[in-house]
């Protein structure tokens, strides 16, 4: 096993690991990447309807390489998951352009999108420029897929005056419209970061719920096998906001617990699951994360080896920023069912798991970027929900700490931050999903004393859509920002963060909708927070 910096992204395997596929043929995954060519693929299908009905992506930036994502499903949500496709491999051709007109076209190829993957395509294309904005579109016989625009990292530590970027987590369809994805695609966006929750496990009402848009009865079933995570991804991803945004700009992604089932931890099930055993619940863990490759831009490296699935990795832009992506939910202890129980304080029990720890301090330690961001899942930052403190402030229910965010691994807290701060770790910046509220506040090194150190500045988004329309605040929210003086911002719209930063300041706007609940809703900016080059800590702009 060794660790590599390839042009900044980081990767962890061994040539064995690639090919213990987990049911998936090595042949399979290398035809989908464009990695061999020679196959029995069929060249030249028809199609009744619009075989890129999921649109177009690209991810996994590199100096010089992007994957390019579709998934052939001219019938995206036939219940036996294979989007309407026969069962053998087709032939798909790229094309990458300087221009989105295509008079100047940089590279091309073909794949087999295979049933294995769900006729899925990863092409990992190699040989790009720099710091460069490239156009790419897809064939499948006679049919042509939207173009889509992304651009590849700058070289590896290259001088970059500024980079915006935004982030967004948590859309639950059924909840609510995509709004917010309308919005964030009209962005000029270097980069989008995704923080998990990119679909729901949970089976879907008839009339599709908030949007009231009808969906065939077998979606009212909980995604438990791989056709029904594949048919959640179907319905999802035909949403047009989406796909916008996912058509404008690269996207690094990482996932949370409702890509595969709420509240999961390592090895364990939630308590009232339909796979309450380890055995039927790795089962369907394999089948989740199965779909999740073949449904996201991601590059060969992690796909899942059944129930296993490498994800943390990391991404830089010259010498301003380097992302390291967490993954807190495959490695961890099992969650607390009392916030408060003092085993959160346990030295022994960790989030992230050893070896993620350890490589998450090795490489910030190694970072010359201006601003280090860790971009993972649950709140990080201590947040009392009033009771203990004050019984006397409304706090609809909350009570103590939380049972899923890094207060109940407070140890692992310590650790990892602790160890950014003695390493010297330039301006070190969390980026959260998963709560359904907006969050500025500080990471302190002594939560009990309000004076003591700020380690880190976190920005925590709201949802897409997850939870219905919000409100500005509500009375959790009222309570924690009296019993939390390291909290300096909460709000419980929907939307999500658009940050601009150069080598001196970073901005975060946080934007937000009145509704999801009907489309078409404007956006506007709630409030902007600003962090200093050298100043831990944000406050308002």
């Amino acid at each position: 096993m060794t660790t590599q910096r390839n042009g900044g992204v980081g990767v962890r395997f061994g040539r064995r690991r690639l090919f213990q596929l987990g049911g998936v043929s090595t042949a399979a995954v290398l035809l989908g990447t464009g990695a061999i060519t020679t196959d029995r693929s069929y060249a030249a299908p028809t199609f009744g309807t619009d075989p890129f009905s999921l649109g177009v992506a690209s991810g996994d930036p590199l100096p010089d390489s992007v994957v390019l994502w579709t998934r052939l499903a001219p019938d995206p949500l036939a219940e036996d998951g294979h989007g309407g496709m026969p069962s053998r491999p087709v032939r798909v051709h790229w094309e990458v352009a300087d221009d989105e007109n295509f008079r100047h076209v940089v590279r091309r190829g073909s794949v087999a999108a295979t049933p294995e993957l769900a006729h899925s395509v990863h092409a990992e294309v190699h040989g790009l420029r720099p710091g460069r904005e490239y156009f790419y579109r897809f064939r499948a016989g006679r049919e042509h897929s939207p173009v889509g625009r992304t651009k590849t990292a700058p070289a590896f530590g290259a001088p970059l005056s500024s980079l915006t970027f935004a982030f967004a987590s948590c859309q639950a369809w059924h909840d609510g419209f995509y709004t917010g994805y309308r919005h964030m695609a009209a962005e000029d966006l270097d980069l989008i970061v995704h923080l998990g929750d990119y679909i729901y496990e949970y089976g879907i009402p008839a009339d599709g719920g908030n949007r009231g848009i009808a969906v065939p009865d077998y979606f009212a079933e909980e995604a438990v096998s791989l056709k029904r995570y594949r048919t959640q991804y179907g319905l999802y991803k035909s949403d047009p906001d989406l796909q916008a945004a996912h058509a404008v700009a690269p996207w690094i992604v990482t996932l949370d617990d409702h890509e595969v089932e709420n509240g999961w931890a390592g090895d364990v099930p939630e308590k009232d699951t339909p796979t309450p055993t380890q055995p039927e619940f790795l089962e369907r863990r394999a089948s989740a994360f199965r779909a999740y490759y073949e449904h996201l831009p991601l590059r060969s490296t992690a796909l899942p080896t059944g129930p296993d699935m490498r994800l943390y990795r990391w991404f830089t832009y010259g010498d301003l920023a380097e992302f390291s992506l967490l993954d807190t939910r495959q490695y961890r202890d099992p969650i607390l069912d009392d916030g408060d129980d003092p085993a959160r304080l346990d030295p022994e029990r960790t989030l992230t798991g050893d070896e993620q720890e350890r490589w998450l301090l090795d490489g910030m330690a190694a970072s010359r970027a201006r601003w280090n961001v860790l971009a993972q899942q649950v709140r990080v930052a201590q947040f009392d929900h009033g009771s203990e403190t004050d019984p006397d402030l409304p706090h609809d229910g909350w009570e103590g700490l939380g049972r899923d965010c890094w207060d109940a691994y407070a140890a692992s807290r310590d650790r990892i931050f602790g160890g950014i701060a003695e390493r010297g770790v330039s301006n070190p910046v969390v980026l959260t999903g998963d709560w359904h509220r907006n969050l500025v506040a500080d990471i302190k090194a002594d939560y009990a004393d309000p004076d003591s150190a700020t380690l880190a500045s976190e920005l925590v988004g709201t949802s897409i859509s997850s939870g219905g329309d919000g409100q500005d605040i509500d009375n959790l929210g009222r309570a924690g920002l009296i019993v939390n003086p390291h909290v300096k911002f909460y709000n419980i719209q929907r939307g999500y963060v658009t940050c601009r930063l150069d080598a001196e300041q970073w901005i975060s706007d946080f934007k937000v909708l009145p509704q999801v609940t009907t489309p078409d809703a404007p956006v506007s900016t709630r409030a902007t927070y600003v962090m200093e080059n050298g100043r831990p800590g944000a406050e308002p702009a």
